[in-house]
C-alpha cells in the first residue's frame, strides 16, 4: 500500500480527485496539460509532425534507430569540434554549449516521482488480484486486451506514433464532450455491476442448492 509519505497531495484518493477536478487539472495543470489539451496548439502541432516524421523515417524509409541517432551525434560532434577549433584559432568564442551535469535534486526528484507512480501500481494490482475493485479490474482486462489485440495487428513504431496521436486528441475531445462522456460511462459501469451482481446471487443459490442435495444424499449411502 502507499505510504502517506510517498503522496503529493495529502487528503482525498486519486481517484475521487480526478472526478473533482477538471480534464486540464488531472494532467497537472501546466505545460504538458497545456500541449495535451492543445492550448498550445504550435507545440502540441509540432508533437504531431515530429512523430509523423519519425514514422516516415523509421518505418517508411527503414532507417533504424541506432543508425540514425549514430549519425546525428556523429553530426553534432564533428560540427562542434571543428567549431571549437577553429575559434581557437581565429580567436573567436567557442561554442555556447553550457556546462551539463545531472545535480543530486533532480535525480531525488526523479526518483521520489517513480517511487510514487511504482507504488500506485503495485497498489492497484494489490486491489486487483484481492478482489476489492471490480471496476479497476474491468478497466485494465479491457485495455489489456486492446493492447494485445493491437500489438498482435501492428509493429511497435505504429503503435508508438498511433499513442502519441491518441494522447494528443482523445482527452481534448473528452474534454469537449465531457458530461455525455461520463453519463455513458456511469451507466455502462451501472450495467456491469448489476450483471456481475446477477451472476454473484445465481452462482450462490446454485452452490446453495448443491449443498443441501449432497447433504440428503449422504444419509441414503
Amino acid at each position: 500500500m502507499i505510504s502517506d509519505a510517498d503522496r503529493p497531495v495529502v487528503g482525498s484518493s486519486p481517484r475521487s480527485l480526478a472526478r473533482q477536478r477538471s480534464v486540464h487539472d488531472v494532467f497537472g495543470s501546466g505545460i504538458v496539460a497545456d500541449v495535451i489539451l492543445w492550448r498550445r496548439k504550435d507545440a502540441t502541432i509540432g508533437m504531431l509532425v515530429g512523430a509523423l516524421a519519425s514514422w516516415v523515417v523509421f518505418e517508411v524509409a527503414g532507417c533504424t534507430l541506432l543508425s540514425l541517432v549514430s549519425n546525428v551525434l556523429l553530426l553534432l560532434i564533428c560540427v562542434l569540434f571543428a567549431w571549437a577549433k577553429a575559434a581557437g584559432i581565429l580567436n573567436r568564442p567557442p561554442p555556447p554549449i553550457p556546462e551539463m551535469h545531472l545535480s543530486e535534486e533532480m535525480a531525488q526528484e526523479a526518483a521520489v516521482f517513480v517511487r510514487f507512480h511504482a507504488n500506485m501500481v503495485l497498489s492497484a494490482f494489490n486491489d486487483i488480484v484481492q478482489g476489492k475493485d471490480s471496476k479497476l479490474f474491468y478497466t485494465i482486462a479491457l485495455w489489456l486486451w486492446l493492447i494485445s489485440v493491437v500489438g498482435g495487428s501492428t509493429d511497435i513504431l505504429t503503435l508508438g506514433y498511433t499513442s502519441i496521436v491518441a494522447v494528443l486528441t482523445v482527452p481534448a475531445l473528452y474534454e469537449k464532450y465531457e458530461d455525455g462522456l461520463d453519463r455513458v460511462a456511469k451507466s455502462a459501469c451501472m450495467e456491469v455491476q448489476m450483471y456481475e451482481r446477477i451472476c454473484s446471487e445465481c452462482l450462490g443459490k446454485y452452490l446453495t442448492k448443491a449443498k443441501k442435495e449432497q447433504i440428503v444424499v449422504e444419509p441414503e449411502i
